[in-house]
């Protein structure tokens, strides 16, 4: 059967003492996606030097030829953390969608540094969710990377059903908020432990959270994004979505890397026991 959930992207190395771990938004959606039901397809661009078939097993992944995998490294010193930026695989286009996968019905666009072309956004025909923090960095000739205006924003987002940022890709920055709200009809600020704030037409709702652990937040955002998107084509409610979404991404944080992300059992079960 063909794919019903992609994530578009680059699938990354995060490296770490011991190594590498497989990282990027299109890897945490698109394995939730696989926890929730759903048959996740994955578009990006990486060396051959990342087996992704085999670290994203049951899931389809057109992986485009690249001399490099996007690399990012977390640095801590006495300002505290600093992420590095160590290679970035090449640009995804919308020319490299494959024509039956334009009708996927729920599509993730999750940059991580600034590997989408915004007209992306337009090549689908089923609901479009985007995650922008790959155009709000930007990085200096030694890979520091800091943050820059998402330029591309006031282009994008009306062609957009859904946009999903963290407080930390805002920075403090509520007006640009506004915009945001302003140019796409549904969107969700993710506030960690606080939950979710959902605006609707402009209308803002509050969705607490699930209380939980935390063991190890990465990817929680995307985790949320994935299942937040899944349960409103399901619903067509986005305070359904995000009451889902929190629950979903509270289950993932409680143990390392992906291990956490729960199955869609598992989720409606604590929603049986809690309702």
């Amino acid at each position: 059967m063909p794919p019903d959930f992609l994530a578009v992207g680059h699938a990354t190395k995060d490296v770490h003492p011991g190594g590498y771990r497989i990282g990027g938004t299109v890897t945490y959606a698109a394995i939730t996606a696989a926890q929730l039901g759903q048959r996740p397809a994955v578009l990006t661009r990486a060396a051959p030097d990342l087996p992704l078939a085999e670290l994203l097993p049951g899931v389809e992944v057109l992986c485009l030829p690249s001399p490099v995998t996007t690399t990012f490294e977390n640095v801590y010193g006495p300002q505290g953390r600093q992420q590095v930026i160590h290679a970035v695989a090449g640009s995804l286009r919308r020319t490299d969608v494959p024509r039956d996968w334009q009708r996927i019905p729920v599509v993730l666009l999750g940059p991580l540094a600034q590997e989408i072309e915004p007209d992306m956004v337009t090549r689908f025909d089923g609901m479009v969710g985007v995650t922008p923090q790959g155009w709000m960095r930007q990085w200096d000739d030694a890979g520091r990377v800091s943050s820059r205006p998402w330029d591309c924003a006031v282009h994008l987002l009306p062609s957009a059903d859904v946009l999903v940022l963290s407080e930390e890709d805002m920075g403090g920055d509520l007006l640009q908020l506004q915009e945001y709200v302003r140019l796409c009809r549904i969107v969700v600020l993710t506030t960690g432990w606080k939950g979710a704030t959902v605006f609707v037409e402009g209308k803002r709702y509050e969705v607490p959270p699930r209380v939980t652990h935390e063991v190890d937040p990465t990817g929680a955002g995307d985790v949320f994004t994935a299942a937040f998107l899944i349960r409103l084509d399901e619903t067509g409610d986005p305070l359904r979505a995000a009451r889902f979404a929190n629950i979903v991404a509270s289950f993932s944080v409680e143990q390392v890397g992906t291990r956490g992300i729960p199955t869609r059992a598992q989720v409606e079960r604590w929603l049986l026991a809690n309702s």
